[in-house]
């Protein structure tokens, strides 16, 4: 019997919480949520990104930027590329064929205003 079942959220360290609600409600659309006393989290789907800035959190070992995050999406390359492209965000790889949770995925990848990579995949299904 496995003791985890699902990703419920991760955590990304950020310098600035406003300036990464900002940057991820306007890239990827998500909804940005309160929780516990004013934190910030972004909604995808079922989990959540929680944001937290340096010092936060003091069990873990946490760093502005080492962040590395693959978020499934349905869009189509040419449109998340030209999204991208208007809203000033620079391409750091891709179109790539990469290996998902479910088999093959095509990703393209970027960086947030922290530094943390933030991969963006869709599967042919």
């Amino acid at each position: 019997m496995p003791l985890a079942l699902s990703l419920d959220h991760v955590v990304l360290t950020v310098r600035d919480i406003d300036d990464a609600v900002a940057f991820y409600t306007r890239v990827l659309g998500v909804e940005a949520v309160t929780f516990a006393q004013g934190r910030w989290a972004l909604q995808i789907g079922d989990q959540k990104i929680n944001l937290q800035v340096l010092g936060q959190e003091q069990r873990n070992n946490a760093a502005i930027g080492s962040g590395d995050l693959c978020l499934v999406r349905e869009t189509g390359d040419a449109d998340v590329l030209a999204h991208l492209a208007t809203q000033g965000v620079e391409v750091v790889e891709g179109p790539v064929t990469k290996s998902g949770a479910r088999g093959p995925i095509v990703s393209i990848y970027f960086n947030d205003p922290d530094g943390n990579l933030i991969e963006l995949a869709r599967y042919d299904e």
